[in-house]
C-alpha cells in the first residue's frame, strides 16, 4: 500500500468497513465485560451507527448522523477496563479480518485519541 491510501480503503473500503463494524458489535455483544452497555441498544442500527463513524473517520465518504463521542458517552461513567476491553474485541476484529499492522496501529491511535474527550464521565 501506497502512503496516500486512506485507512478507509485499507480496511477494505465500504464492504470491509461495513463487515468490521457488524464483527465489532457483536464481539461487544458478547464480551461479559461491556455486554451490559448494549441491553437496550438495537443492533442493527449501531451497526449502521458504527459503519458510518469508521467510515466517516477514516476517509470513507459516509456520512455519520450520530451524537459526537463526548455526547454518546456523557454520564455513562465507562471506566478504563470497559475501554480497554471495547478496544480489544476492534483489535481482534481487525486481525480477523486481516487488516495489516499500520492500519491497527493507526486504529488504535484513534481509538486512544477518544480518552482525551472526557469520555470518563
Amino acid at each position: 500500500m501506497t502512503q496516500t491510501t486512506t485507512l478507509f480503503q485499507r480496511l477494505g473500503g465500504t464492504a470491509g468497513v461495513t463487515a468490521i463494524a457488524s464483527d465489532v458489535v457483536d464481539a461487544h455483544l458478547v464480551n461479559p465485560l461491556i455486554k451490559q452497555r448494549f441491553l437496550e441498544s438495537d443492533p442493527a442500527a449501531l451497526k449502521d451507527l458504527v459503519r458510518d463513524f469508521v467510515s466517516a473517520g477514516t476517509g470513507g465518504q459516509a456520512q455519520y448522523g450520530g451524537r459526537d463521542m463526548r455526547a454518546a458517552h456523557l454520564g455513562l461513567n465507562i471506566n478504563e477496563r470497559e475501554l480497554v476491553a471495547a478496544i480489544d474485541d476492534i483489535l481482534g476484529v481487525l486481525d480477523r479480518h486481516g487488516v495489516d499492522s499500520g492500519s491497527r496501529a493507526e486504529m488504535l491511535a484513534i481509538l486512544y485519541s477518544f480518552q482525551d474527550e472526557e469520555l470518563f464521565l
